[in-house]
């Protein structure tokens, strides 16, 4: 059961004693300040336990991609040999990591235990921020919104896989066996590995929350299913520009494998927008609104 799905106002015997009662203006900041205090404090353990093993998740995670025989570059080798694309396969990755300062490594197990820990944290983040603002919705608001926490998680981590296993793989292939001359060597900092895969993951993560935010802008009145079916073919035309940049090589297989999922998460969110429209549509008229 999604961690939302909790009765309104049961959260702790603190909030049952308040409810019913209005806060004023420094009540909120209080409430907020702690929610906040508990979202970071969760951060913090799951950096800490991510720092302990570091050198596991180095090895067999971050860098991961850096290796040929990923899981991704290995998948990729059997379709290329299943729809006669021998180039798919990925036999070598031209770079080498490299640390170029005293404290680099060490600055570096720090960046990415809080970055692992601000990914496993985030589902209880969110919660805690649902917490917060849950309360000031209205009843039909609240229900409409019911289940957020479970959608918002799930689209995070989605995103996040797809980031980490299909972007990033492909972004870090064409970009580190790319040569100007082949006299040039690619020595990579370390930090700059890391920034790379942080970023293609993380944006994954942000974009996939694309259903969310048709929700929301449908919700307010900005955006409405008409207009995203009318765009549809602009939308397909920047879905296959933002596919053909995050995987600048010429195979048309790998863009395909970045533009499906980006084009389903966009009809998705047009069924969500003809919903939430027709629910508004229906509110409106039982209350005698409608013109």
């Amino acid at each position: 059961m999604p961690l939302d799905q909790t009765p309104y106002f049961d959260y702790d015997d603190e909030e049952k004693e308040s409810e019913g009662k209005e806060m004023g203006f420094l009540d909120h900041l209080e409430e907020l300040r702690w929610h906040l205090i508990r979202a970071a404090i969760s951060i913090v353990f799951f950096m800490v336990f991510a720092f302990v093993f570091i050198e596991e998740i180095y090895n067999k995670v971050i860098l991961g991609p850096a290796k040929t025989d990923f899981w991704t570059y290995r998948m990729m080798c059997k379709l290329g040999n299943l729809v006669g694309a021998p180039g798919l396969c990925v036999d070598k990755l031209n770079f080498e990591l490299m640390s170029r300062e005293v404290s680099g490594q060490f600055v570096m197990a720090l960046t990415s235990a809080a970055i692992i820990g601000l990914v496993f944290a985030f589902p209880y983040v969110f919660w805690e921020i649902w917490r917060f603002v849950k309360p000031g919705l209205k009843p039909s608001e609240s229900k409409s919104a019911r289940g957020a926490v479970f959608y918002v998680t799930f689209l995070f981590f989605s995103g996040v896989s797809f980031g980490y296993f299909i972007v990033s793989p492909l972004a870090i292939n064409f970009l580190v066996n790319f040569q100007i001359d082949p006299s040039i060597k690619n020595q990579f900092d370390i930090g700059s590995y890391i920034s790379i895969l942080a970023t293609l993951t993380l944006a994954c993560g942000v974009a996939f929350q694309l259903p969310v935010a048709i929700f929301v802008l449908t919700k307010i009145g900005v955006i409405g299913p008409d207009f995203m079916r009318t765009y549809r073919k602009h939308a397909v035309v920047v879905i296959l520009i933002v596919a053909a940049i995050i995987t600048p090589s010429p195979d048309v297989t790998s863009q395909i494998l970045v533009a499906f999922p980006l084009y389903i998460l966009y009809e998705v969110s047009i069924i969500i927008s003809a919903r939430e429209e027709k629910r508004k549509l229906a509110e409106e008229k039982a209350a005698g609104i409608t013109d």
